[in-house]
């Protein structure tokens, strides 16, 4: 149906594109609905719209020679019409040999260059700047309008009519209107689309946050006093201010994640999410969507669009903890994100960037894995630019104090009972035990104590009893046994053995024998004396064979 205002023969009832253009919150259909909408009229041969974009397919663009940087071009993204020449083709491709257009080069690329239209409204006399004049030919071209597509002063692209009738001025007025009107429309979809992003990715740091909170298990802030977690304290000062990588190494318990938070926490990303991801826990064939992100239908069970940790984290902190736990084969993918900032979701080809600060944590000795080839040593020297390394507990017991009274008032609040009283011998007990699960089987010591005492005292089980330390000390102090040598040891067995022989008069088969005080089989020890070169008479009982 055509508009009665509207130019006869062609455009195709153009106001109530205007006013369908209005009411488009997707830049994609918005696009499409423009050319569509366009190419319906049969004078129209073709429709299409090109949109400013970082250049992409250089390596195969039909225009790579005439491109001067390679860097912004403009991009085919919708295209509309039908051919009079084979009445089943239609002008719907978008990766044909004008798929792009470099910036100021041809007609297409000097509109967008400089904003102003370019508009041959009767192409009869003909025109030198036409690449292919046989296709305008065969398929009666007349007219030509070429529209900048210009919203808040930018150029967003470049809206092209090739028409089968000579253009008049109504017909160009009404181009113009819709190339401004689509220019404003596109970009009021980008921004809703953007505010659809932003309020998703929100939505998924929630989640993210909320499941933390839920699930998480927290030290509280730094508690400590000891002069081995002042050097860590120090440390933490000295980078956290900076956006360089951070190593994390320690034993396990000893409090890893903690000081990831308490870094990022202090750092100039504070407001931005600390994103974790336990390496050691992810399955092998999830690693590249849990790192990455995928979209709907890129693998079985894809059954929507998720956001990879590396986003979630975009412009704030990603701890990777027990990062020695990735696979060998799959850590060149990581040093690629912390090397270029750019990753590509699982199914998809956009690269997307993103600017994330990496602290890892891990209780392995990387650098012996990465000299053993365990760990890529590429990879090791780009997690390690500034290592802090955790005290044990046993080596920092003078906080032990601090500590009992931070976990025993948490622990007491979350479990709903009084806080116990603590003795000095409880102190004492708990300051001789060297903590091999350091603090975090501190915590869970005191929440199974908690748990048990029902008179208000503690009642403290180690789970195991601990030695005398003046027995340790003594048996620490005793002078190491010296060493025999192989000769040493076969001369030993030579004399044990002729003592057997000595006491059982020779005597080597059957009962009261030397083989039988010596635990061997006969056969064993003949052959070990041959070896040994003892030699003695046999003596055997009546009646044995």
């Amino acid at each position: 149906m055509q508009s009665s205002s509207g130019p006869p023969g062609l455009l195709a009832d153009p106001k109530r594109l205007l006013l369908d253009m209005a009411q488009q919150r997707s830049a994609k259909e918005l696009l499409w609905l423009v050319v569509k909408r366009l190419g319906e009229s049969p004078q129209v041969a073709m429709a299409r719209i090109w949109l400013v974009r970082p250049g992409s397919g250089c390596a195969t663009c039909p225009m790579r020679a005439e491109c001067p940087d390679r860097t912004t071009c403009l991009h085919l993204v919708a295209s509309a019409g039908s051919s009079i020449v084979h009445a089943d083709e239609h002008f719907s491709r978008i990766d044909g040999a004008f798929r792009r257009f470099p910036l100021g080069i041809r007609k297409v690329g000097l509109i967008a260059a400089s904003g102003q239209p370019v508009e041959a409204p009767d192409l009869s006399a003909g025109a030198d700047w036409i690449i292919k004049p046989q296709w305008v030919q065969a398929e009666g071209i007349q007219g030509f309008g070429g529209q900048p597509l210009i919203a808040r002063g930018e150029v967003l692209g470049v809206l092209g009519v090739f028409s089968r009738m000579a253009i008049d001025e109504t017909s160009l007025d009404w181009l113009r209107m819709i190339a401004d009107h689509a220019a404003n429309a596109l970009a009021n979809a980008n921004a809703w689309e953007e505010i659809a992003g932003l309020k998703k990715r929100l939505e998924l740091e929630n989640e993210y946050l909320i499941e933390e909170v839920r699930v998480g298990g927290s030290f509280g802030e730094m508690i400590g006093q000891s002069a081995a977690l002042d050097t860590v304290s120090r440390q933490i000062q000295l980078v956290a201010p900076t956006d360089s990588t951070v190593l994390v190494l320690g034993e396990s318990g000893t409090g890893k994640e903690l000081v990831a938070r308490e870094i990022h926490r202090r750092s100039n990303r504070a407001e931005r999410p600390l994103i974790k991801v336990n390496c050691a826990a992810i399955a092998r064939e999830l690693y590249d969507s849990e790192f990455f992100g995928h979209i709907r239908g890129s693998f079985t069970g894809a059954l929507r669009d998720r956001v990879g940790r590396f986003e979630l984290a975009d412009g704030g902190t990603l701890f990777l903890d027990e990062v020695g736990e990735i696979p060998l084969d799959l850590q060149s993918k990581l040093l690629r994100v912390l090397q270029e900032g750019e990753l590509e979701r699982v199914g998809e080809e956009k690269t997307r960037k993103v600017n994330v600060r990496i602290i890892a944590a891990t209780n392995r000795d990387l650098r012996a894995e990465s000299d053993a080839g365990r760990f890529r040593s590429d990879l090791y020297y780009r997690l390690s630019v500034f290592p802090i390394t955790i005290p044990p507990l046993r080596l920092r017991k003078d906080d032990i104090p601090l500590l009992l009274k931070h976990f025993l008032g948490q622990l007491a609040r979350r479990i709903g009972r009084p806080t116990p009283s603590l003795t000095l011998a409880d102190l004492e007990e708990l300051q001789r035990y060297d903590w091999p699960g350091n603090i975090r089987e501190l915590q869970h010591v005191l929440e199974r104590a908690i748990i048990t005492s029902s008179s208000g005292r503690l009642q403290l089980d180690l789970g195991q009893k601990q030695k005398n330390p003046r027995v340790a000390v003594a048996a620490a102090q005793e002078p190491p046994q010296a060493i025999m040598t192989d000769a040493q040891l076969r001369s030993l067995e030579a004399e044990n053995i002729r003592r057997a022989l000595r006491q059982t008069k020779g005597k080597l088969y059957g009962s009261g024998g030397a083989a039988q005080l010596l635990g061997l089989k006969p056969t064993t020890l003949a052959s070990r004396m041959k070896s040994l070169g003892i030699r003695t008479i046999v003596t055997v009982e009546q009646g044995e064979k």
